[in-house]
């Protein structure tokens, strides 16, 4: 079983193409593409380099992060800045990729590509990604019992990412794929008013059936 901190050394979320449903998808295609390209014996070395391309975009330099995957620059020179950049150290299968995103002006869903990659490889060892916050950093101990819950209940190995959320009053927020498992206080106590007042309208209700039909009539 295999956690991800929130606080990751590879920052890979941009929220306008993060957020874009259209964007996934066409992030799919390319991850499934490209993995699809890869022989299976040199999957890891080539994800591997993967990290470091968005390592290097994301974290090291993000102002050339932004360049390459904004549109300050035109298509050619963005092929050009992959060719002097990244030609001479990564593998000639990722530097192909690199080229064909820039010619369909698609090197902005880098950071997209890359997430969707993980999940697919992760699906394929028999993992999966689950969302896992709370209202403060959970403890070593508080995420293996979490692991160990979740791999009986799910059936599946999970890959915990988890993020601290101040509006979760108590317990936790879990969320796999689009189902979420809401287990804070905040929610139960809004489950509970909602059975307290529909108790309560119930009570009004059938009071006022005795009145309108006194008993003998």
């Amino acid at each position: 079983m295999v956690r991800v901190n929130d606080q990751k050394e590879v920052k890979t979320h941009v929220p306008s193409v993060m957020e874009d449903p259209s964007a996934t998808s066409v992030a799919k295609v390319y991850s499934k593409a490209f993995l699809g390209s890869i022989k299976e014996s040199e999957r890891d070395s080539v994800i591997e380099e993967f990290t470091e391309v968005i390592d290097l975009a994301m974290t090291q330099q993000p102002v050339f992060g932004r360049m390459l995957m904004s549109n300050a620059l035109n298509k050619d020179e963005r092929l050009s800045l992959v060719d002097r950049v990244f030609a001479p150290h990564a593998s000639e299968l990722l530097t192909n990729f690199l080229r064909v995103l820039a010619r369909h002006e698609r090197l902005e869903l880098l950071p997209l590509i890359f997430t969707q990659i993980k999940t697919l490889r992760d699906t394929e060892a028999g993992k999966k990604a689950v969302s896992v916050r709370s209202a403060f950093e959970l403890s070593e101990q508080n995420l293996t019992n979490i692991e160990k819950c979740l791999n009986e209940a799910l059936g599946f190995s999970p890959v915990i990412e988890t993020s601290i959320d101040q509006s979760v009053i108590g317990g936790l927020v879990i969320q796999v794929d689009d189902t979420v498992y809401d287990g804070s206080l905040r929610t139960r106590l809004k489950q509970l008013r909602g059975r307290l007042s529909n108790r309560s309208i119930h009570e009004i209700q059938s009071g006022r059936d005795r009145f309108s039909h006194p008993e003998g009539n």
